[in-house]
């Protein structure tokens, strides 16, 4: 196949034709095109086809390269008459004023999304610049294109973008694993965005939203989705109670650091950890502190008798054993454990609903951590606004536009 014919096919020619191509001494093949005469061209931002006025200054387009030989693209840009402005034709190989061409905006972005933007732009000798306007390019065509469908469920939860209270709220789609969006901030005015932008569209069709017990999520998603079930995420709650066994192992500690130094030594995740996840020296060693009177032994009781509520099918059965618990773990004597009870019985609602509409954010928590995985394989971003390109490119699950010819 002649690289003639490979140009005019990868480059989608209807209007033009290539007049030559010519190998620099530097080993560059440069591609001249042009317009066929006394054609009528169309306009880019308008359907239909118009007369051709002028030309403007040559321009030139890096395209795909051939055989490890950079490719470039040079054509004087016509100008025609469209609703009595002079505006520039839609030229079939580019988009906007980025001076790519199309397939190596797609190429660029196969593997942006694999690799970080610095070693792409590298190994297309651009800057990396570049690839961000390529990677925007092709996220801006796929948002505007997408189809939310009918999200059934969704999921709401933050990430901590650098140090700092420094938050971005991500929204996803609890069935299909994809981001529906992403905004910075994590307050009342976020989850507002988040309705103006997409949620609007989901109110039709949502019947439950997963979240953890932040209360501007809280009250927003209650006010903007006021038919959908609220669902406090399970594995919140748990890393609650954790948390609060962990305290009370910490508190008796140090009352037995000057009698018993080295009891509680080292015993941190024998208490957090599922009893099937335990090792067999974990278990000997949890066997023989059972036997102890301790106060962590209590903590650790309860919270295995908490796990319970999860597996009730009726939440009228799951409201009764919560009430039990409850008692149990405010006459307990450990604080920690009668601060986490309190804060049970103010979420009661969220966390029954887990018994009507058994969803949680797990599926969020594994999106979160590979968000987290794109900003530190680019040793993160400097704003926010890259940051949700690079998001929406890996996870948003967003269509691309259509290549006649495919390099990858």
């Amino acid at each position: 196949m002649l690289v003639k014919t490979i140009a005019r096919k990868t480059l989608e020619l209807k209007n033009h034709k290539i007049d030559k191509i010519i190998e620099t001494p530097e080993g560059t093949i440069e591609i001249h095109i042009s317009h066929k005469k006394r054609r009528l061209l169309p306009c880019e931002n308008h359907e239909g086809k118009y007369k051709v006025v002028d030309q403007l200054p040559e321009r030139r387009w890096q395209h795909v390269s051939l055989w490890g030989l950079e490719v470039e693209i040079i054509y004087s840009p016509c100008r025609v008459m469209c609703d009595g402005k002079l505006v520039v034709e839609d030229i079939p190989w580019s988009r906007g004023k980025i001076r790519i061409t199309s397939p190596l905006i797609a190429h660029i972005g196969i593997l942006a999304e694999l690799l970080p933007w610095k070693q792409v732009a590298e190994l297309f000798h651009v800057h990396w610049t570049t690839v961000k306007n390529a990677v925007k390019q092709i996220v801006e065509y796929g948002l505007e294109h997408r189809e939310i469908g009918d999200v059934i469920y969704f999921g709401i939860d933050e990430i901590s973008r650098k140090k700092g209270q420094v938050y971005l709220t991500n929204v996803y789609d609890l069935k299909e694993k994809r981001l529906l969006w992403s905004g910075k901030g994590r307050d009342k005015t976020t989850i507002k965005k988040f309705y103006n932008e997409v949620g609007h569209k989901l109110n039709a069709s949502v019947t439950a939203i997963c979240c953890d017990m932040w209360q501007p999520y809280i009250d927003n998603l209650k006010l903007y989705f006021p038919d959908a079930v609220i669902v406090f995420d399970k594995f919140h709650i748990v890393s609650h109670l954790n948390t609060a066994v962990d305290e009370v192992r910490r508190q008796e500690a140090r009352e037995l650091k000057e009698t018993e130094p080295d009891i509680l030594k080292d015993t941190r995740y024998l208490w957090l950890k599922n009893p099937w996840n335990l090792t067999d020296k974990q278990k000997v060693k949890l066997s023989t502190l059972e036997k102890l009177n301790l106060k962590i032994n209590r903590a650790y009781l309860l919270k295995e008798n908490f796990q319970y509520v999860w597996e009730y099918k009726y939440p009228g059965w799951a409201k009764k054993f919560l009430k039990q618990w409850f008692w149990m773990a405010t006459h307990s004597r450990l604080k920690p454990l009668r601060d986490f009870a309190w804060m049970v019985r103010r979420h009661e609602e969220g966390i029954l609903n887990y018994i009507k509409v058994p969803i949680s954010n797990g599926i969020v928590e594994g999106l979160n951590n590979k968000a987290k995985v794109i900003s530190h394989r680019a040793y993160g971003f400097r704003t926010v606004e890259t940051y949700k390109l690079a998001l929406y490119h890996c996870m948003g699950k967003l269509p691309r536009p259509e290549m006649s010819f495919k390099f990858l």
